[in-house]
């Protein structure tokens, strides 16, 4: 019997362990890939990220697989907490088996799950989260990160933030390690190319617990020149409202990490605010062939349209793919020395895991917000290529601890 049949019929896992010897399954069984995530506390996100990578799964499952195995992917909830988030690793590597990890969204559990990637050996690719911590300060050998960090992102706004000349601003982030990381990217990065630059007020509300009112009110008694928002979903769409009841944003100039990603600025409808400097995904304005691929097959499979998160989960699963054929397999050393400098083809272009800190180069749209058709998108916009926004490599050797 196969171990899914054991396990329909009631066998304990433990059972079906001792009969069926890791290095046996592991070379005549499917790659097994644990994926974590915060699948009800983040769904705006995370619905059509899931979407994503069960469409690359069952590309590559039709190909063929890997290696002459099929994928097969594990999936569970970590209830939006670290703590629940290394529990469910836990039993994800000791019950389930699984080859490899991957996926996270909220940064400050991407960096239990990094930890526990190098407590337990375990090779492990953070799909989401974005603190730069991920590869830099608590980086290690067994993990790598896909998604462009709160660095390259704020490194991509920053110089046209920098050309308006602005010496007051105001900053508004969730108080958590991407709102922090983030906000001290931006203030680095802009202190750099504009010395006397003064942040004149900060506002960190809890992350899905902002006071609007509160917030846009202390941001305008600081009469800032320019205003620098991290909040997304809820807590972005309270803040929008309420700034424009109060008229926070006439006369600003507005720099605002992800809000031109199709989870936040769709819920906005005609309240999108016209103009900010945003990173985001106008995925119904990008014509490049692969993308273009990328957008067909999705409708066809889903009979709706992408989001960004519909992105990422499908590059996740292609770059586990490209290493694991690299690899010749899912042995951990194989799969680290695979990865370091792996080239592979998405929707977006060509991405590569950097050797140096485990970074890939995949990249972000940047542009203006702006209503149109009642609803808000993109305009004006490029494709930040994120290898064109990275610290030296002397500078990441002093920051990220040796392998």
């Amino acid at each position: 019997m196969k171990k899914r049949e054991f396990l329909a019929a009631g066998v304990a896992p433990a059972a079906v362990a001792a009969l069926s010897p890791i290095g046996a399954w592991a070379q005549s069984g499917p790659i097994r890939i644990g994926e974590i995530n915060s699948y009800k506390a983040q769904p705006a996100f995370l619905d059509p990220y899931r979407k994503g990578w069960e469409m690359a799964l069952e590309e590559i499952n039709a190909a063929g697989g890997v290696a002459g195995r099929k994928l097969e992917v594990i999936a569970r909830d970590d209830g939006g907490n670290p703590g629940d988030a290394v529990r469910v690793a836990e039993e994800l590597v000791s019950r389930e088996r699984i080859d490899l990890l991957v996926g996270g969204f909220l940064s400050h559990i991407g960096l239990a799950l990094t930890d526990f990637a190098k407590q337990k050996k375990i090779f492990f690719l953070a799909s989401e989260p974005l603190t730069d911590k991920i590869v830099w300060q608590n980086g290690n050998r067994y993990t790598f990160r896909l998604r462009a960090s709160t660095y390259m992102q704020t490194a991509m706004l920053v110089p046209e933030a920098a050309s308006w000349k602005k010496k007051r601003w105001a900053i508004v982030y969730p108080n958590y390690e991407y709102g922090q990381s983030a906000a001290a990217s931006f203030k680095a990065l802009l202190k750099k190319l504009q010395p006397d630059v003064e942040f004149v007020v900060e506002q960190a509300p809890a992350l899905g617990k902002v006071d609007a009112g509160a917030v846009v009110q202390a941001l305008a008694d600081a009469k800032p020149d320019a205003i620098f928002n991290v909040l997304f979903g809820a807590d972005l769409a309270k803040f929008v409202r309420e700034g424009n009841t109060r008229g926070l944003f006439k006369g600003r100039e507005v720099v605002s990490l992800l809000t031109g990603e199709p989870e936040y600025i769709d819920p906005l409808k005609d309240e999108a605010p016209e103009g900010w400097l945003v990173t985001g995904y106008p995925w119904d304005q990008v014509n490049t062939p692969e993308h273009k691929a990328f957008v067909d097959a999705y409708q066809k499979r889903f009979k709706d349209y992408p989001r960004l998160g519909s992105l990422v989960g499908y590059v996740t699963l292609k770059a586990v793919g490209a290493g694991l054929a690299k690899a010749g397999g899912a042995d951990t050393e194989k799969l680290i020395t695979a990865f370091r400098g792996l080239q592979f083809d998405s929707p977006v272009g060509k991405v590569l895991f950097r050797p140096q800190d485990h970074q890939s180069t995949m990249g972000a749209y940047v542009g203006r917000t702006t209503l149109r058709n009642g609803r808000g998108t993109m305009r004006d916009f490029r494709y930040a290529d994120g290898a064109q926004f990275q610290p030296s490599d002397a500078e990441v050797a002093g920051l990220r601890p040796k392998d």
